[in-house]
């Protein structure tokens, strides 16, 4: 259910926008229920080992949580028509699983913005919008003047990993593996585990930041790496672009 404590922002300007305009009563009320669902700040949870984070903006839910959400007169066919339209509209991006789907609600941070403050501009890309939760991580970055300089070992393997997300854990994490390995081993387990997955979507893949952190997937394929002659990762890479 929707978290009854605090309030989110509704803008008149939106009821002159077509998303509104050209939406049924029913895709109307969704919408503003998905604005009521998105999270007003970082989230952070962990569940069966897997750890997940949603930034300001993003929910994991499912349909059924929509329609509830809603109230009367929603069906799940409604909510799947309303986040298709939603969609191609630049309002939203929905990345569905077998169990839930994380939704994005594209310019967030302009529909939440307080009087006052300068307007951003709105991503109207998907793409765009794939981007905005790695480029305010990186904004924060650079903001610290503790956090050190990515060396350039490690961007090569940021580059080159099919599921990269949370650069600055990712990066705390690539120095503690490598006190006990190489950056050459490290790599090839890397290839070892795309081979593995090769049928595997990328929304189904560990991040960088568990495969090296909390989860260690990087100890089950480096024993395969040492099961095998020593070879030079790039001899391999070939696989690696092909799959990105």
């Amino acid at each position: 259910m929707i978290n009854p404590i605090g309030y989110f922002r509704l803008w008149r300007e939106l009821m002159t926008k077509p998303i509104w305009l050209e939406s049924t009563p029913e895709q109307c009320k969704i919408l503003i229920t998905l604005l009521s669902m998105a999270n007003f700040n970082g989230k952070e949870w962990e569940w069966k080992g897997e750890s997940y984070k949603a930034e300001r903006g993003q929910f994991v839910t499912s349909l059924e949580s929509i329609v509830k959400n809603s109230g009367n007169g929603v069906s799940i066919r409604n909510v799947r028509t309303a986040l298709e339209k939603f969609e191609k509209y630049g309002f939203l991006t929905n990345q569905s699983t077998n169990k839930n789907r994380l939704i994005t609600i594209v310019n967030w941070e302009v529909y939440q913005q307080s009087e006052g403050e300068p307007t951003k501009q709105p991503t109207s890309n998907r793409q765009a919008t794939d981007k905005q939760p790695t480029t305010r991580e990186e904004g924060k970055e650079r903001k610290n003047k503790n956090i050190e300089a990515y060396t350039q070992d490690f961007e090569e393997f940021y580059s080159k990993y099919p599921h990269p997300k949370n650069k600055m854990q990712t990066f705390k994490n690539w120095k503690n593996v490598l006190i006990n390995n190489t950056k050459d081993e490290i790599m090839l387990s890397v290839i070892n585990y795309i081979n593995d997955n090769k049928d595997t979507e990328k929304q189904f893949l560990k991040y960088s930041s568990n495969y090296l952190g909390q989860d260690a997937t990087y100890l089950d394929y480096l024993k395969k790496v040492e099961e095998k002659p020593k070879a030079n990762w790039r001899d391999s890479i070939v696989i690696v672009e092909t799959y990105l």
